[in-house]
């Protein structure tokens, strides 16, 4: 039988759940969006923040979206010299493309193996007053722990989108995947420029992944279940748009959430991923972006 209550709530976790999807696929927009870089290894980034999360609100007690914000510039210097090395090694060689996806591919083993060799195989979880907390509002019960993701979430991403916009490296950083030689002409290194956004792009894993262990326990090897989600959030809503991406995240969210509420949860990956396809032979740049 039919139940619109079921239904709205439905929606509005898929919201929330799309909107932390968001937070995971936005370091992907800008490094495989706007710079060209196929960092597959993104999602074991955002597991280390998450990680690195458990670590300070164990040990001192300190909130874990907080935690995340102490955690970006340790990860944005971590960026710069991951892009120092790729761009030594490939990029500068001319290889960033099959050989740049094998390197990233093994940074996320890389990454994973040293996470279990340190921390163990076991989940690890935070404590907040807002995680086992939820809001109820007309019949619709929000968990705390969704609604303060999403939040998170969306004061990232337009925060990020609004220094893309208006300031010199900014706008620097959108130009360097669209016309390198004009950067150059204004005394500007394109490499330098890189190096800084894809060390933005990891920053934002270590907000994301206080995120992620809000959300849900995590453990070493977690970062493979959104992979597929945050590729397909990046390329669906167009790459390198923002809010094209975040309306794909929040698509698939909902779409995931109504198919595990009133279907079966293990088709929920499968339909999403299902849109993807036709909606790339419909348009090919995807929802807001430049094509593929």
């Amino acid at each position: 039988m039919f139940d619109p209550t079921a239904v709205l709530n439905a929606v509005a976790a898929g919201v929330l759940l799309g909107g932390f999807y968001a937070a995971i696929a936005l370091g992907i927009a800008i490094a495989f969006g706007m710079l060209d870089i196929p960092n597959l290894a993104h999602p074991a980034f955002v597991v280390v923040g998450a990680f690195a999360t458990w670590v300070l609100n164990t040990a001192f007690g300190i909130d874990p979206v907080i935690a995340g914000i102490i955690l970006t510039p340790l990860f944005f210097g971590l960026g710069i010299g991951l892009y120092r090395l790729y761009e030594a090694c490939f990029e500068r060689r001319g290889e960033a493309a099959l050989q740049g996806l094998a390197f990233f591919f093994g940074i996320l083993f890389i990454t994973e193996v040293v996470l279990v060799l340190t921390a163990g195989a076991d989940y690890r979880s935070v404590d907040a007053p807002y995680i086992g907390a939820s809001l109820n509002i007309f019949g619709l019960l929000l968990p705390g722990r969704m609604l303060m993701a999403c939040a998170v979430s969306l004061v990232m991403i337009f925060g990020l989108q609004y220094y893309l916009g208006h300031s010199f490296i900014g706008r620097a950083i959108q130009a360097v995947s669209q016309d390198r030689l004009a950067l150059r002409l204004m005394g500007v290194s394109p490499v330098r420029i890189k190096a800084l956004a894809f060390g933005i792009a990891i920053a934002t894993a270590s907000v994301a992944g206080s995120l992620l262990i809000i959300v849900e326990p995590v453990e070493p090897s977690i970062g493979r279940d959104f992979i597929g989600r945050a590729f397909a959030a990046v390329v669906l809503g167009g790459m390198g748009s923002f809010n094209g991406m975040l309306i794909a995240s929040i698509f698939l969210g909902i779409t995931e959430s109504i198919v595990s509420d009133m279907w079966n949860p293990s088709w929920a990956p499968a339909i999403a991923f299902g849109v993807l396809l036709p909606t790339l032979a419909l348009r090919g740049g995807g929802l807001l972006g430049r094509k593929l």
